[in-house]
């Protein structure tokens, strides 16, 4: 009889541990409207979930408490994704990591915020052109400044600069 009630509480334990997932599909590509693969999708304690395959396309499985998703690929920025509920479907775009050479932080930053306010249109285009099935994104992104970064690096480079004879 014991065994009979413990073997039924491990059963509804697995069930409840285990069985509460959900399927994410979507399809990543850059700005120049290029698949992109290989491209990893991890959680926020970057654990690996998928890649996408050739196409840009990715079917992954993740526990229903993953609420943010990172995005990275070679050459590309990092992207978070908060995902409400009710996202099953990623259609996601990628900008590329560009180097600027010889300009203030603030205006680096400045012409990534230019670049990254030009991805709903063309998330859009996207759409029209039948790459994505989505018109406009079911989750949540938002623009993250490197500017203190840059800042860090600048301000250790000077510290650390030798002066000249």
């Amino acid at each position: 009889m014991r065994f009979c009630i413990f073997s039924i509480i491990i059963f509804f334990v697995n069930i409840n541990v285990y069985g509460q997932t959900r399927t994410i599909t979507g399809r990543i590509i850059d700005e120049d409207f290029e698949t992109i693969p290989e491209a990893r999708i991890q959680n926020s304690d970057t654990v690996l979930l998928g890649k996408t395959d050739i196409n840009g396309n990715f079917k992954i499985e993740i526990p229903i408490e993953t609420k943010e998703m990172l995005i990275s690929w070679i050459a590309m920025e990092w992207k978070t994704i908060y995902l409400p509920d009710n996202c099953d479907h990623l259609d996601i775009i990628l900008m590329f990591d560009a180097h600027y050479d010889f300009m203030s932080s603030r205006k680096v930053d400045r012409l990534r915020k230019k670049r990254f306010n030009k991805l709903p249109e063309i998330h859009k285009v996207a759409f029209e052109k039948g790459i994505f099935l989505t018109e406009k994104p079911c989750y949540r992104f938002e623009f993250v400044s490197i500017k203190g970064d840059l800042d860090k690096i600048e301000k250790n480079r000077r510290k650390n600069k030798k002066p000249s004879n």
